[in-house]
């Protein structure tokens, strides 16, 4: 007969995408998980997955046991959850991948808000700016930007963002502030860069039409965060969200040529795509978004740089 406990190890070690992780969060040695599938294949009679010193690759049976065993082994072990706690109560190990700068806006101090509220919850946080496999890395929830849905995700947009071009006072002070957007081929611009030495901008203009400049500079950076710091040191002009005044308030970065905008970049919540979605995930997302929506709605003028500072003077220290 078989043992449904290897079935429910089978979907987990699918979903976490290896033994060694699969092992981690359920508490169990990697060499047991792995016997354990191995004595589930023999009782099958069939080849359940591929392993590789890198991952795991199902074949066509497994795909078949994974896709008719998935959603039963989550609500039993929903159902099991719900008893032992007597009560629906989030609790585990939650994974959240955030771009680079996400706590740039998103205060910590709401975490901490979140975590109080939910004392058998806690949170692993994967910053950074590149795109991952959430079922390969184990992430339970990702925020990202202008995300598209697949057929194994599920994507919320919960804002939208513009973006603008910055500079600091003491870049504009020693470079000249440019007058149209073409000029911009003479400055050192900041970018991400893309197997390339230069980046393409497109911004609508103040008539809503859509224009583009080829820019280069001295200083690339794959985070939004890197990008933003630069700016701030006067290496550069730069293209970033505008989300939060602090850095227009205090004078360290400064509009260049506001009518132009680049517009409807927006942010969303991405979480693999089942049945059951943990409770404690589900309130992290909730929570999460519910914060970020209220920050927008009490923000005046998000949508516009504040008055410009005076390019020629030299301002607060620009250092962080």
């Amino acid at each position: 007969m078989l043992d449904l406990n290897d079935i429910g190890l089978f979907v987990q070690v699918v979903r976490f995408g290896s033994f060694a992780e699969a092992g981690r969060r359920l508490g169990i040695p990697a060499n047991t998980v792995s016997r354990r599938i191995q004595e589930l294949e023999e009782q099958l009679g069939a080849r359940l997955m591929q392993r590789s010193t890198r991952k795991l690759k199902l074949t066509d049976a497994g795909h078949e046991l994974y896709d008719n065993s998935a959603a039963a082994v989550d609500g039993l072990q929903q159902a099991g959850e719900d008893l032992i706690a007597g009560a629906r109560v989030p609790r585990g190990l939650i994974r959240v991948a955030m771009p680079a700068d996400f706590f740039d806006f998103y205060k910590m101090e709401w975490i901490a808000e979140f975590l109080a509220s939910h004392p058998q919850v806690r949170i692993e946080f994967v910053l950074s700016d590149a795109t991952v496999d959430l079922i390969e890395e184990g992430i339970d929830v990702a925020f990202r930007g202008n995300a598209t849905r697949g057929p194994n995700y599920v994507v919320r947009k919960i804002q939208t963002r513009s973006f603008g071009l910055v500079a600091s006072p003491s870049y504009l002070a020693a470079r000249g502030t440019p007058a149209t957007l073409q000029e911009l081929t003479r400055h050192d611009c900041l970018f991400m860069p893309q197997a390339r030495d230069y980046a393409t901008w497109r911004l609508q203009g103040p008539d809503g039409a859509e224009e583009e400049v080829t820019v280069t500079g001295r200083v690339m950076a794959n985070t939004a965060q890197a990008i933003r710091k630069a700016a701030i040191a006067g290496l550069g002009i730069a293209l970033t969200p505008i989300l939060g005044t602090a850095d227009f308030a205090v004078g360290r970065l400064v509009p260049v040529l506001p009518q132009y905008m680049r517009r409807n970049l927006g942010m969303s919540v991405v979480y693999p795509n089942r049945a059951h979605l943990p409770l404690a995930v589900s309130a992290f997302i909730d929570s999460v978004v519910g914060k970020i929506r209220a920050e927008l709605s009490s923000e005046q003028g998000l949508q516009q740089f504040a008055p410009a500072a005076d390019p020629t003077s030299e301002g607060p220290d620009p250092r962080l």
